[in-house]
């Protein structure tokens, strides 16, 4: 009898709205995530437990339903404020670069500059999250690569993001050669670094620091920033084979 009172007690102290979230504030996003922290506070536990109790704020339930909303949302922290107030942190993803489709539609849009409508941006861990942003990415390249069949580009992870990082790094590196690399096309296990000057580069994807060795031990004897170069293949160990473009 005593635990049942006790039980009912505790049941009915829970329900007061003075340990009951009141007001939720936003930082560093829109006001109007407020509603949907709040709308993910709604119901209860087991039926006699509220969900906007200050002694069990689903946390979880709040985060999955802002980054659901928004999915530029990289993080969200929560925590609480005194009694009644939760506050919500919201913490943006950083556009790293463009995706831009499977394959460039010709050769020669590889190198020109590609319609910021037409693509995506991504993260830092190849999460395409959305069409349009007002932060400009990190690089100015853009990437082609093919996505799993059926999927839907918005919300998917590029298949090769764990391998994009030293790749980007090389394809900043060859613009010490006087020119740019435009666009970056993924195909299976292979790269070509386009340059603004036209001239392609090939290499094994995760062979970037020798194909940058070889590449640079072999720069008196071609210049890549002047178009006269049609392609530099660098995908034989120790290897430099190139093709001049004809005039």
């Amino acid at each position: 009898m005593l635990f049942a009172i006790a039980l009912g007690a505790l049941v009915y102290g829970l329900q007061q709205s003075s340990v009951r979230i009141s007001r939720v504030v936003i930082y560093g996003a829109d006001q109007s995530l407020a509603a949907i922290a709040t709308g993910a506070m709604q119901g209860d536990y087991f039926g006699i437990i509220p969900r906007d109790s200050v002694f069990f704020v689903p946390e979880s339930r709040i985060r999955g339903a802002i980054m659901a909303a928004d999915q530029s949302i990289a993080a969200v922290s929560i925590f609480r404020e005194g009694l009644s107030d939760l506050s919500v942190k919201v913490d943006y993803r950083v556009p790293i670069a463009r995706w831009c489709g499977a394959t460039p539609p010709s050769v020669a849009s590889s190198t020109e500059p590609q319609n910021a409508a037409e693509c995506d941006v991504f993260d830092a861990d190849g999460f395409v999250y959305a069409s349009t942003t007002t932060d400009t990415p990190l690089n100015d390249f853009v990437l082609y690569e093919p996505l799993e069949d059926g999927v839907t580009p918005i919300g998917a992870t590029l298949p090769r993001a764990s391998q994009l990082p030293p790749a980007f790094d090389f394809a900043r590196q060859l613009a010490s050669f006087g020119s740019p690399v435009a666009s970056i096309v993924v195909r299976d296990d292979e790269i070509d670094d386009y340059l603004a000057s036209g001239t392609r580069i090939t290499y094994v994807l995760g062979n970037e620091e020798n194909a940058f060795t070889a590449l640079a031990s072999a720069r008196a004897d071609f210049n890549l920033a002047d178009g006269s170069i049609e392609y530099v293949d660098l995908r034989f160990p120790g290897r430099v084979y190139l093709k001049k473009r004809q005039k």
